[in-house]
């Protein structure tokens, strides 16, 4: 049996009418595990994670990666109303009750780590643990945007998709040319290590942004957010008050993010009430887990353990 044909396959409904597609690898041996939830960015789905399911797994966790709503298999419910924030979120808590359990080791990167925080600000006992790759929290994101009178161009530079984004179908038009092609640009040209993705890892990723509706519902998150104030807000400098984190928390970063400065991690620390670890990786990009998997394997293993999250032996 190879890694990819021990993973499974699955559908949950998350509310009514909408239903995450996941894929799952459930470890070897007998009794209760830890159920560990992988939530990928954009522009990708569950495919991001494929170096890590087969890792997590083998360390004794029950690991599900699920497609965001609107990403590939999952649901794509039409109006950017639908992609809000809370809904996200909730679309997690549903999928961790799909399986019967009360809380999981959450790990998301890019959107999928914001997704992750809003779970932990709103139903903090649904998080066990949390892991975030290159997904600054929105606190510190808003500090570093401002210090005093000024602010952080840089990063307003680097975060030009995201004005672009809120464009009516251009967008969708730019990035869904010559086959999506602008994806893969996306993908191999911001990495570090270009062989991370290979010819048929871009051809995956591009074939799941090109299902029906998908482009435009992994739009609508970047759109939804700005639509509630919470995006303009951050990027202007002007945080909002966020309740402590107690839950252990892992930041993980690739220290040569082109869209997500280094910077935007200078004082999170302060945001968390429990222990908060975050961990370095020089010479690579956004796409941490795809670029460093054994890395990041390895420090989230390690920081699981030291926080007594990690599966009865």
């Amino acid at each position: 049996m190879t890694v990819a044909e021990s993973w499974t396959h699955g559908d949950a409904e998350v509310e009514p009418g909408v239903r995450l597609h996941f894929v799952e690898q459930r470890p070897g041996g007998v009794g209760r595990r830890p159920l560990m939830v992988l939530l990928h960015g954009f522009p990708e789905f569950w495919y991001s994670w494929r170096h890590q399911i087969p890792a997590m797994a083998a360390a004794g966790y029950h690991v599900v990666a699920p497609d965001l709503r609107g990403y590939n298999d999952s649901s794509k419910p039409r109006g950017v109303g639908a992609y809000r924030l809370e809904r996200l979120a909730r679309d997690v808590r549903a999928l961790i009750e799909h399986f019967g359990e009360t809380e999981a080791v959450v790990v998301g990167h890019d959107w999928g780590g914001i997704v992750a925080f809003q779970l932990a600000f709103m139903r903090p006992e649904v998080v066990r643990a949390l892991i975030v790759m290159n997904a600054p929290h929105p606190g510190a994101f808003a500090q570093n945007m401002r210090r005093g009178w000024r602010l952080n161009v840089r990063q307003l530079r680097r975060s030009w998709y995201m004005f672009f984004f809120q464009i009516p179908w251009l967008p969708e038009f730019v990035l869904s040319r010559g086959n999506y092609r602008t994806l893969a640009s996306v993908l191999r040209g911001t990495a570090v290590r270009k062989e991370a993705f290979s010819d048929e890892d871009v051809r995956r990723f591009q074939e799941a942004a090109a299902k029906r509706g998908a482009l435009t519902a992994a739009l609508n998150y970047y759109r939804a957010l700005f639509r509630s104030g919470m995006g303009p807000a951050i990027l202007a400098g002007q945080g909002r008050v966020f309740p402590l984190l107690h839950m252990p928390t892992l930041a993980i970063w690739g220290e040569e993010d082109t869209a997500l400065g280094v910077e935007l991690t200078q004082g999170m620390e302060e945001f968390f009430a429990g222990p908060f670890e975050i961990r370095y990786l020089p010479d690579t990009s956004h796409w941490v887990q795809q670029e460093r998997p054994d890395e990041c394997n390895r420090l989230l293993l390690e920081f699981l353990r030291r926080q007594g999250v990690a599966p009865a032996t």
